[in-house]
């Protein structure tokens, strides 16, 4: 290597980080794929990296396909409970809910469409704290959707056992 090539490095080791001049290829930082793609198919951060950052909200793109089963259990066990439920009513059962005793009086579509939008602004909130440590429970929420589905289980069998009662 002659000397003036030698000098080039040298001179390359002094530059600043942060001079232009100072790049060997395309910047890596740059995302050239489009971000709908990256929503739509593979997503980019399904948990978090540091431990630091544990317990703290993140939105993540992509899940677990037991979270997704999860979730898709629970409003399927809730409509499920609705239509059960508006079986056991015409057959001359009440609504215990309050809440879902006023939509049920404003028509079966209402209690219907009402039942599953609340539900799901649960199952969102559940899923957007999905990595919290709830103190006092001592229990990651993550464990919450299991608990649910529980109830919802629970609440269902017991609407099937009223049914075969009835007839």
């Amino acid at each position: 290597m002659d000397e003036r090539r030698i000098n080039d490095f040298s001179n390359d080791a002094s530059r600043a980080p942060t001079d232009p001049e100072n790049r060997r290829g395309k910047d890596r930082r740059i995302n050239r794929k489009s971000s709908l793609k990256y929503f739509l198919f593979n997503g980019r951060r399904e948990r978090t990296r540091r431990e630091e950052d544990k317990g703290k909200v993140f939105f993540f793109d992509r899940y677990h396909p037991k979270l997704f089963a999860a979730i898709s259990a629970i409003l399927m066990l809730s409509i499920t409970d609705a239509l059960l439920t508006l079986i056991l009513i015409a057959n001359g059962s009440t609504e215990l809910n309050p809440v879902m005793a006023y939509f049920l009086r404003h028509g079966l579509l209402h209690f219907i469409i009402a039942k599953y939008t609340l539900t799901s602004a649960g199952v969102v909130v559940l899923l957007i704290f999905k990595n919290v440590f709830i103190t006092r429970a001592k229990i990651y929420a993550h464990s919450l959707f299991s608990a649910v589905i529980f109830a919802f289980v629970a609440v269902v069998a017991w609407e099937i056992y009223l049914i075969i009662k009835i007839f």
